[in-house]
């Protein structure tokens, strides 16, 4: 018995001895040649004409730019639940960025995740969608990339502990959530809804946030645009859980998205800022399309919601003058000390008949989570190029943390129909570690 025993655990060393080695092997990926250096006059002016709106909804130079750095020399910090990775230099730098990668090299990278060296790539560049990019697509925005100016930076080091710090790990993740190749139209749908979905799918990554993420990190597939997280913002649902009080139109989501705001529903702030500046550089009929593919996910909206929502909006919004001191001092609660700093600090722009858009038809005020309104109450809110005039102070300087609590607190009673936030307070806390104002 004790000899079949050693017999039995002998196979099981050899199949994981023997699994361990073929992952080994089939995790090794080849280095692609590199290529002279190309000159931008070599590149197809068509190209690379075709490649700057591509790169621009990619959001490359977003997350491949360093604050107050170079366009596309990454340095970025984007923060992941599993440590901090920093963006790499896509110039085409010969030493630090991809100025010796051939097309082959850079449609690998977008498609499978893997650089012309052979390393695997962290899924923060988003590669699981831009899988869905058509070839000819890849190559302008190649030759975009290749007729910008060169710029030596070398990658800043990531901030990944054990066992995260291993690339091999991504082989793995790969078999695991990555499924490869361009977008194929769906025959059922017409042409505006696919180029949506081509757009939304790939390039766009709009899953990327607006997905929650399971333990290992990738989006999960069955819970589509129900809501996720981008750079410790919440990201809100974009499907029949949308928090938009009065719900979206077309003619609404292509506003907010070409412009920044649409009246209906306010300001785009946070991370969502940059998305916009670079949706804006798309043709009209493309963000038309991004419209549509996106509605489809939210059902039919009832005929009355967005009536219904503009009535309570309007019964719950600060009258114009100031109101009358109480005749007796006010109860000395959360709820009413946040009334007070609204009416000190807030009221002056956020009453009726004023610009700006009624808090109550805010999603983020309507929204499950607390950090968007905080967030904008520490940071204030520097718009979008189309919608420069919706600024907003930032109060982290001048609010303590119990002030913005109980304000934040306040805001969700007085203007939303939801149940108040449980957790404002934490909330606060983390939104000033992560270096909020």
């Amino acid at each position: 018995m004790k000899g079949f025993l050693r017999f039995l655990l002998a196979l099981v060393v050899i199949a994981i001895v023997g699994a361990g080695g073929f992952f080994l092997w089939a995790a090794n990926v080849p280095a692609i040649d590199p290529v002279a250096v190309p000159e931008w006059t070599s590149l197809a002016a068509d190209k690379i004409e075709a490649g700057g709106p591509l790169v621009a909804v990619g959001d490359c130079v977003v997350c491949h730019t360093a604050e107050g750095g170079q366009d596309f020399a990454g340095g970025r910090a984007l923060p992941t639940p599993f440590g901090t990775i920093h963006s790499t230099n896509i110039t085409p730098d010969a030493e630090t960025g991809i100025g010796t990668w051939s097309e082959v090299a850079f449609r690998r990278a977008m498609r499978e995740g893997i650089d012309r060296e052979g390393n695997y790539l962290y899924p923060a560049f988003p590669y699981d969608h831009f899988t869905r990019t058509t070839d000819e697509d890849i190559g302008a925005i190649y030759a975009y990339l290749m007729s910008q100016p060169a710029y030596p930076a070398p990658p800043a080091a990531n901030g990944l502990p054990f066992p995260f710090n291993s690339r091999l790990l991504m082989a793995g993740w790969n078999l695991l959530f990555l499924d490869k190749g361009a977008y194929q139209p769906d025959a059922s749908q017409d042409e505006d809804w696919n180029r949506g979905a081509y757009l939304v799918e790939g390039l766009g990554h709009c899953g990327a946030c607006h997905t929650p993420r399971n333990l290992l990190g990738a989006e999960k597939g069955g819970e589509r645009f129900a809501g996720g997280e981008a750079e410790f913002w919440h990201a809100p649902a974009l499907n029949q859980a949308s928090p938009a009080p009065a719900g979206w139109t077309e003619d609404a989501l292509v506003n907010y998205l070409i412009d920044g705001w649409d009246e209906d529903h306010g300001v785009a702030a946070g991370p969502m800022t940059p998305v916009v500046d670079a949706i804006a550089q798309l043709p009209e009929d493309d963000v038309y399309a991004i419209a549509k593919y996106l509605l489809s996910f939210m059902g039919e909206q009832p005929a009355d919601k967005a009536a219904k929502a503009k009535a309570f909006a309007a019964e719950r919004e600060f009258p114009a003058a100031p109101l009358p001191a109480p005749a007796t001092p006010p109860a000395d609660t959360p709820e009413a000390r946040g009334e007070a700093t609204f009416q000190r600090v807030c009221a002056t722009c956020h009453k009726s008949g004023g610009e700006i858009v009624p808090l109550a038809l805010s999603s983020s005020v309507a929204g499950p989570d607390p950090r968007n309104v905080v967030h904008i109450v520490m940071g204030g809110i520097k718009p979008p190029a189309g919608s420069s005039d919706k600024t907003m102070p930032a109060f982290g300087q001048t609010l303590s943390d119990e002030q913005i609590t109980e304000l934040v607190g306040f805001v969700r009673s007085r203007f939303s129909q939801k149940p108040a936030w449980a957790d404002v307070a934490a909330k606060v806390r983390a939104a000033r570690s992560e270096g909020g104002s």
